[in-house]
């Protein structure tokens, strides 16, 4: 974003990321609604497929079988961590976790195509068409001061703070690293309700965390390694 204001070209990057970003938002606030949370987090967070199959024909970077093997073992330790919380009930919230996976997956992949221009607009257009749509259901029940102190903060700081560093780091490592280092978000849940309220993980999460933080911490000191090693 330049100085002076944001910046809109209004190309079909911009507006499908834009697009794809709303729709990942709601979809995923619809999912926690009609699915369990974790069945909501461990869809969505299937991104990594998709921007492994799109990455190479819509962006020419290659996915190797590294990255490959670093999906499926992540994917299997999010299994492990949220298995004592999964469940088959809620088809249409699984349905719509799958679709925010989807559409975050494009969101990465339209960012990406934008890596040469600022991104900041991309997701602040898909922030005001998420909040657009979803502000007529905002009448029914309006939030009370502490709801109202929830959404600031979760505005300025889960949201906006968190994709200003996100749109900077897109630029700089390829969609599928982008892609897959935002997993480790939600294995920090456990970790914050240990830390306010003291309640302890499973052995279940503990070993499922552990897996996906080594899973990406291994493929970034590949990546690292690797050029010096050529």
């Amino acid at each position: 974003m330049c100085c002076g204001g944001p910046r809109f070209t209004w190309s079909g990057a911009q507006l499908g990321g834009a697009l794809a970003h709303a729709a990942s938002v709601l979809l995923f606030v619809v999912a926690t609604k009609l699915t369990t949370a974790a069945n909501a987090i461990l869809l969505t967070y299937t991104a990594p497929v998709y921007v492994a199959l799109l990455s190479a024909w819509l962006l020419g970077e290659r996915v190797t079988s590294a990255d490959w093997l670093t999906i499926l073992v992540v994917l299997g330790g999010m299994g492990l961590f949220f298995v004592e919380r999964l469940s088959l009930a809620g088809w249409w919230g699984n349905l719509c976790a799958i679709g925010a996976g989807m559409a975050f997956a494009w969101v990465v992949l339209c960012l990406r195509q934008q890596k040469e221009a600022s991104l900041l607009e991309t997701v602040l257009l898909g922030n005001v068409l998420a909040a657009l749509a979803g502000l007529p259901f905002m009448f029914g029940a309006l939030p009370d001061a502490a709801g109202w102190l929830a959404l600031l903060l979760a505005g300025t700081l889960q949201m906006g703070l968190s994709f200003v560093l996100y749109a900077t780091a897109i630029q700089r490592v390829r969609a599928i690293e982008a892609i897959l280092i935002p997993v480790l978000e939600p294995l920090f849940n456990p970790l914050w309700v240990f830390l306010a309220l003291g309640e302890r993980p499973s052995r279940w999460a503990l070993l499922g965390g552990a897996v996906v933080v080594a899973a990406v911490t291994l493929r970034g000191v590949h990546l690292v390694r690797a050029p010096s090693r050529a």
